[in-house]
């Protein structure tokens, strides 16, 4: 239901007001009451009140309006009040600080600014008429026109306008004759200039694009004119005649907005071009694709710089693949932040030092079929997270029949998406983990990213030494829960020791930030988009590595809060336990997290009964019966227990019947009426048939059948799916029937009800998939009209599900007083509307509400109840030794993390402090700003590293003495939008 918006309040105003005449020892209070009436005219209450003035009243008589409005009567008026009533006609503005009168203060203010100013001021150098003003130096201040050059020999990019008599215009520095000269320091002549060619040099700055007259030097010391131009800061579009730059300043703008607020070059270059010219009618001349050639050679020079690529003596052209990426700080590497003899310790002791990674697919990020990579080729070539191109396609592209099928979804596109590996435990990028898809989420793909499968198909160098990794698959807690039972057990976070924790879903914590570049990077050349994903990447993997302090923070204070907590209700389980059960289950839950292919204690020792295991069960007795010459048989084909599962079968038929009937359109075809005839005449045949044998082993049914109106001599049409059955369940009460039929049927309809309710949380499961799956990766009217035809599918079979759950429910209640047949409502329960939904966070140990549904085992009822209860106790006193231990196993591994970002920022801090000498070259300038750079990007990792040692400071008193949750804001849970540190303004 919509909120509907609070009624206006009246706006109190106070003042302290103390009348000529009166003599008072106290002051009083004036207060005005404003309130808008019934007929839309503004009244003002006043009344005076003798008191205390309140402590944050002000001491002078300025009036005020509170940011918090009462009503009038709140106020307490006295009977002594003097009371005044106002009209007002003046209208009340919605926010009380920004009144009427102030709003036109502000408005004649900025309408001031398009004039002159103050009358009679002339320049500073004493002329009395100054033309000349600049938007961007401080102030509005007038100059004449040589004041004005001399002003801004040094600002050539300011914004200067001049007054025509009757309004500011715009015009040019270069029109008035400003010219830049390059090569020299600022003051000094050169004695060669040489003009910019065609002397239309355009500038793209931070305030908009400027065309301006430039001079390069021409001296024999001169350096190259891209040189010259990088050395005041101007970025050239070209190495050959330029004569378009952008400023570094308008570059590292764009370059953070990208990251930020993922804007498009387009978008941003036609802002700068607005801000320009807003009208349209100054012709700006069109340096886009410069631009965006500009921008994306800074991506590449930016990840160069910060890999120390410019320190290393082999230069840029030795970069090796994926060693421009952001490495993460808390994850194993190995001669980094690892002890030297960490092979060497024992497993509970070395699991510590695993990696964890995650692997994914996003198919938002496509790119469509232009351009090529022989015309776009890729400036970072494998040096940063995606694969080399080369050998990536050679290996996963050479399957021509499968490239060349025209698959609808994928039509016109070169890439249908990407496939990332993420660090599982911080959410960042991996070197060389992401890879372009070509027709789906394709095994190849992804193993040649993951480089572990299909390993004997690979080339020599992606080939992992199998004979010494230990490598264990699990999957997402959130993806799990569309998996089977099996799954479920098998390759859970929640019940694998050494694992914390975890919970896989790293990759999907990142898409929600790069998705939004996909419109952009749609439209790119291969080249061109690689390097683009490639450097937001970088931007969200270093971002992640400023706020680890915090974050890792929040995930201590949060496991050790859970793994107290969690002992203590294990703890308080094993009080009602015998300890020699106690001793059995955990050498058996041991033996199984030692060796998989053990019984896995997590799964219920008792088989679940199915239909299936019940036709099986009732064949194999009445075959024993057949062996000792006892056969009760009274058809040749058919026997007592058949009969009952034909007619079980039969009456599903019937329910898909209806609602095929259901379903059926004003307007289908002659052959969909033909299909539709074709089955009910089937299932007629199949019926009179079964009834037949029916009479055999239930007379009674014949005369049932007499007297229901199917012994009517009237002619009706063929309605196959109401026929009756009359199987024992369906009969009066008063019907005598085979008992042996009956617990037949009992034992069919027990197995059928557990049966459905197992469909029944697959269809919530698959559906809840499904709706995932298309919300991240569906956009269009085609592919949602298709994924929504899937999810009514999957609906209308959890439906049929549901159904048939409550008609075997329905049939052993009314068996329940022919066979006396108790304590089966505990398990097959009503099974309402509303008890059918998604089991929600179960998987991950949330606290929502659960649906029964999902709570219930399958025990076989051939087992005595003591043996049932003792297998339920078991189960949980695994899984909250599980709990306990997985919380345990997270403090651990956050402390082993902690360690391990500490090390690895202080090893990096004198990686960075050896580049300072490693590269030496004859130019000093240079030198001294690759040894800047190393000593600014060394106190950089300095800076982090006294950081989270503050934060982490209490860690450890946290941990021994179990504190309870901090409740100071360094707690607090971090975002990847929380500000950085101050250190990250060495990240340049």
């Amino acid at each position: 239901m919509r909120r509907r918006r609070a009624p206006k309040r009246q706006a109190i105003e106070r003042e302290p007001f103390v009348p000529h005449s009166a003599n008072l020892q106290r002051p009083l209070v004036r207060i005005r009451a404003a309130e808008i009436t019934t007929d839309g005219s503004t009244r003002l209450h006043t009344s005076y009140i003798e008191g205390k003035l309140p402590h944050d009243l002000p001491t002078n008589n300025t009036h005020f309006i509170d940011d918090e409005v009462g009503y009038a009567g709140d106020l307490g008026f006295d009977s002594g009040s003097i009371m005044e009533d106002i009209p007002c006609d003046a209208p009340l503005g919605k926010r009380k600080r920004f009144a009427a009168v102030k709003r036109q203060d502000f408005v004649d203010e900025m309408m001031r600014l398009n004039g002159r100013g103050s009358e009679g001021i002339g320049c500073q150098c004493g002329e009395v008429s100054p033309q000349f003003r600049c938007c961007d130096c401080f102030g509005v201040q007038m100059f004449c026109r040589a004041c004005t050059l001399r002003n801004h020999a040094y600002l050539p990019l300011h914004r200067v306008e001049m007054w025509n008599g009757s309004f500011f215009q715009r015009i040019t520095l270069k029109s008035l004759g400003v010219r830049i000269q390059l090569g020299h320091n600022s003051g000094d002549k050169c004695y060669n200039p040489v003009p910019s060619t065609g002397d239309d040099f355009i500038v793209i700055g931070l305030d908009g694009i400027h065309e301006i007259a430039l001079d390069f030097c021409g001296c024999a010391s001169a350096q190259v004119w891209y040189k010259q131009l990088l050395r005041v800061r101007w970025y050239p579009a070209t190495i050959s005649e330029p004569r378009t730059v952008a400023t570094f300043t308008v570059l590292q703008n764009f370059h953070l907005l990208s990251f930020e607020s993922k804007v498009s070059a387009y978008e941003f270059y036609h802002s700068l071009a607005r801000r320009t010219d807003n009208s349209g009618l100054s012709k700006i001349k069109d340096r886009y694709s410069a631009f965006m050639r500009m921008v994306r050679q800074w991506r590449n020079l930016k990840q160069l710089g910060r890999a120390g690529r410019g320190h290393d003596p082999a230069g840029v052209d030795a970069t090796a693949e994926g060693e421009l990426a952001v490495l993460c700080p808390a994850c194993p590497h190995p001669g980094k932040n690892l002890p030297p003899d960490w092979e060497e310790e024992p497993l509970f002791v070395r699991w510590k030092y695993a990696l964890f990674v995650a692997i994914d697919a996003n198919f938002r990020l496509k790119r469509k079929a232009v351009s090529c990579d022989t015309t776009d080729p890729s400036l970072n070539l494998g040096c940063g997270y995606f694969v080399r191109d080369s050998a990536y396609k050679s290996t996963c592209v050479s399957h021509n029949a499968v490239n060349a099928a025209d698959v609808k979804s994928s039509r016109g596109l070169a890439a249908t998406g990407v496939g990332t590996i993420d660090c599982a435990r911080h959410d960042m990028k991996l070197p060389n983990g992401v890879g372009d898809l070509q027709k789906g989420e394709r095994y190849i793909n992804m193993d040649y990213i993951k480089l572990w499968n299909r390993m004997e198909s690979m080339p020599e160098h992606l080939r992992l030494p199998s004979e010494c990794s230990l490598i264990r698959f699990f999957v997402p807690k959130f993806h799990i829960q569309a998996h089977i039972e099996k799954c479920r057990t098998n390759f859970s976070f929640n019940w694998s020791r050494y694992v914390g924790r975890t919970d896989g879903e790293a990759p999907e914590r990142g898409w929600s930030n790069i998705n939004r570049v996909a419109s952009s990077t749609k439209e790119m050349g291969p080249g061109t988009r690689r390097d683009t994903l490639d450097d937001h990447f970088g931007d969200w993997n270093w971002k992640k590595v400023t706020v680890l302090g915090r974050t890792m923070l929040k995930k201590m204070v949060e496991a050790v809060k859970w793994a107290r907590e969690h002992s203590e209700a294990l703890a308080e389980l094993e009080k009602t336990i015998q300890p020699a059960l106690i001793a059995q289950w955990k050498a058996e839950v041991e033996a199984w997290e030692e060796d998989n292919s053990c019984p896995n204690s997590f799964e219920s020792r008792f088989s679940p009964v199915t239909q299936a295991a019940v036709r099986l069960e009732l064949a194999e007795l009445e075959a024993q019966e057949l062996q000792a010459g006892i056969n009760v048989s009274l058809h040749t084909d058919v026997s007592p227990s058949g009969l009952i599962t034909l007619g079980i079968d039969l009456e599903d038929q019937q329910a898909r019947l209806r609602s095929k009937f259901a379903d059926v359109s004003l307007h289908d075809t002659d052959k969909q009426k033909a299909m539709l005839q074709t089955q009910v005449t089937s299932l007629q045949r199949r019926l009179e048939a079964w009834a037949r044998i029916r009479e055999l082993y239930m007379p009674a049914v014949c005369q049932l059948r007499h007297q229901s109106s199917e012994a009517t001599e009237r002619v009706e049409e063929l309605k196959p799916q109401d026929f009756e059955l009359w199987l024992p369940s369906q009969l009066p009460t008063e019907t005598p029937t085979d008992q042996k039929l009956a617990g037949y049927e009992w034992d069919l309809r027990y197995a059928q009800a557990l049966d459905a309710l197992d469909d029944v949380r697959s269809h919530l499961r698959l559906r809840s998939h499904i709706y995932m799956y298309k919300d991240k990766n569906i956009r269009g009217q085609a592919g949602s009209t298709r994924a929504k035809k899937i999810i009514d599918s999957v609906e209308s079979r959890k439906q049929a599900s549901v159904l048939k759950y409550r008609r075997a429910r329905n049939a052993l209640l009314s068996l329940t007083s022919r066979l006396e047949r108790c304590g089966w409502e505990t398990v097959v329960r009503p099974l309402l509307n509303s008890d059918v939904r998604p089991m929600g966070d179960m998987e991950r140990q949330g606290t929502g509400t659960i649906s029964w549904i999902w709570l219930e085992s399958h025990a076989d009822n051939s087992c005595t109840e003591n043996e049932r209860v003792q297998d339920c106790v078991r189960l949980e006193w695994c899984k909250a030794r599980a709990r306990k231990h997985r919380w345990s196993e997270e403090v651990e591994l956050l402390l082993e993390e902690m360690r391990r970002v500490l090390v690895f920022l202080k090893w990096q801090a004198a990686w960075w402090k050896g580049r300072e000498t490693l590269r030496m070259v004859d130019s000093m300038p240079t030198q001294e700003g690759l040894t800047a750079y190393a000593c600014r990007q060394s106190a950089l990792r300095d800076s982090l590293t006294a950081s989270f040692q503050s934060l982490w400071s209490g860690v450890p008193a946290l941990i021994t003495d179990g504190l309870d949750i901090m409740e100071s804001g360094e707690a607090d849970g971090p975002t990847i939008d929380a500000p950085p540190p101050q250190s990250q303004m060495f990240y340049n």
